[in-house]
């Protein structure tokens, strides 16, 4: 790309594309959808897995985070890769892999095989996931249509995110947990087939090299700070959380020192400079932590406690996922006209009422208010995802659009992690706490009562009334307690990035500093 081309992209000048162009985004569209849908499928079909498999509580929370870890560590290295070989060809090598692997896990005999699978899964989606942003960067080079494409994107990512219980819901009523990996293959071969048609090759002329110990230092920051935070979610206080947060903290610190003192960095810190850049990245990240961390227990409570199937479960979500589509898309024509310090916070304040309803209302039978919640919860994420996106790759140099698509991702993912080991891990720990094992039940079922609520209600099922019943009750009880207390915090993270996007987001109409 030349500089002539780069200043005409950055003004908005570029030219407007046609149907080619518009049918490429929809073939991008299937990985973003196949991605952000695996990201909370799992959680849907955790139940089914835990009575299939019979995880540990760490367990369960590795089989869901080894994913979206393994992901985001990989997301900046594998769009560094795709600059250099060249975006498309990452992204079907990404999806000949993920399709592949996504086929063994739907097999996998036991807890460990299915950890090692959604860990080569998380490889590959990393190969699939910086090329589509970037793509899109190259293929609309007009400003108006990259910035509906944009909508898009972000809407099928939230969206997916909001998708995965009811693509959840409809396979596990009619098959075994392993379908709802096996969707995947599906929803990849018409991408290998349309791709290398529709889809233009895009690579940066001029890539910087690839540098192993960059790619080290960045799993190396990763894996210990998202280990810690999960060990002291099942484990509690002790000596580990601490000491590997730090070690997280110093590898971090490493990965930084070293991306400002060399001559071709992975990653660009002087992005992070712009306050527009970073604080647009915190937003989409505390909006993802919220989100998915709703998604761990609301799927757990519809079908554990309120007894609905799989299906019913997905449907009742669905209202939910439809305002998140419609406020992603239809706050594009508002963010042309209203500042995104406006629009951000507005579209955060529906999120965070509904998780105060939730902390206020949950019990044994809040279906509706469950309902209810993760539709306000559903519009004030969908816009604010768009518009902070948006404000991602604009403010970001042309020449850096793989670098800002890369870290946009790795918000998602990292916050897909969050969700899950931060929310959900308090919710275990309070689960736990608030467990009271009536009398009468055996020891070692008492144990795997107090371990999950998945466990509490095979041991429930398995006992006679009314032994069985107090048993049931009493997890419903422990579980929305804690379900109460995780939703306040959820709240103070939604209040905490409206406060963000107030005080850093600027208009999308200014111009990318030229680094």
């Amino acid at each position: 790309m030349t500089l002539t081309e780069e200043i005409a992209i950055a003004d908005g000048q570029g030219r407007r594309v046609g149907w080619r162009g518009w049918a490429a985004l929809g073939v991008l569209m299937l990985p973003v959808l196949l991605v952000s849908v695996d990201n909370t499928v799992l959680s849907f079909a955790l139940p089914e897995i835990a009575r299939a498999l019979s995880p540990t509580s760490a367990q369960q929370l590795w089989i869901i985070d080894v994913y979206p870890l393994i992901l985001a560590g990989l997301l900046v290295t594998m769009g560094s890769l795709g600059d250099r070989f060249g975006r498309r060809r990452m992204l079907l090598v990404g999806a000949t892999g993920f399709a592949t692997v996504s086929a063994l896990a739907a097999f996998a005999p036991n807890a460990e095989m299915l950890i090692a699978a959604r860990a080569a899964m998380g490889v590959f989606g990393a190969m699939l996931m910086p090329s589509t942003l970037s793509l899109l960067r190259s293929i609309f080079t007009d400003r108006d249509q990259r910035r509906l494409a944009i909508a898009v994107w972000a809407s099928m990512f939230s969206a997916g995110a909001a998708l995965g219980p009811i693509v959840g819901g409809v396979l596990l009523e009619h098959f075994s947990w392993g379908s709802v990996f096996l969707m995947a293959v599906p929803v990849l071969v018409p991408l290998l087939v349309l791709a290398p048609f529709l889809v233009p090759e895009s690579r940066d002329p001029r890539p910087g090299r690839i540098d192993p110990i960059s790619i080290a230092l960045s799993m190396l920051t990763m894996v210990p700070i998202v280990y810690a935070i999960k060990d002291f979610a099942v484990k509690g206080w002790g000596i580990t959380p601490p000491l590997l947060f730090a070690l997280g903290l110093v590898f971090g610190w490493l990965f930084v020192r070293r991306q400002l003192r060399v001559n071709e960095p992975m990653l660009d810190m002087r992005l992070f400079s712009r306050g527009t850049f970073s604080g647009a990245l915190l937003v989409n990240l505390l909006s993802v932590v919220a989100l998915v961390g709703f998604l761990y227990f609301v799927t757990q409570h519809l079908q554990l406690i309120v007894g609905l199937s799989p299906l019913q479960a997905g449907l009742a979500l669905v209202p939910g996922l439809a305002m998140m589509i419609v406020a992603g898309l239809g706050v594009v024509p508002i963010s042309r006209r209203v500042s995104p310090r406006i629009v951000v916070p507005a579209a955060l304040t529906l999120s965070a009422a509904g998780y105060v309803m939730i902390a206020l209302l949950t019990d044994a039978e809040s279906m509706i208010e469950l309902v209810l919640a993760f539709a306000l919860l559903g519009m004030g994420i969908g816009a604010a995802e768009t518009v902070s996106n948006e404000l991602v790759l604009a403010s970001a140099p042309p020449a850096k659009a793989g670098a800002a698509s890369a870290v946009s991702e790795t918000a998602y993912e990292v916050g897909a992690v969050l969700g899950t080991a931060v929310l959900g891990g308090i919710l275990t720990a309070m689960y736990r706490v608030g467990m009271a094992v009536p009398e009468g039940v055996p020891a070692e079922a008492a144990d795997a009562a107090r371990e999950t609520l998945a466990g509490a209600v095979n041991v429930a099922q398995g006992l006679p009334e009314p032994i069985g019943r107090q048993l049931m009750d009493a997890a419903a009880h422990a579980f929305d307690s804690g379900v109460g207390v995780t939703a306040a915090i959820g709240a103070v993270l939604v209040v905490c990035a409206g406060i963000i996007a107030a005080t850093t987001l600027k208009g999308s109409h200014s111009r990318p500093a030229e680094h």
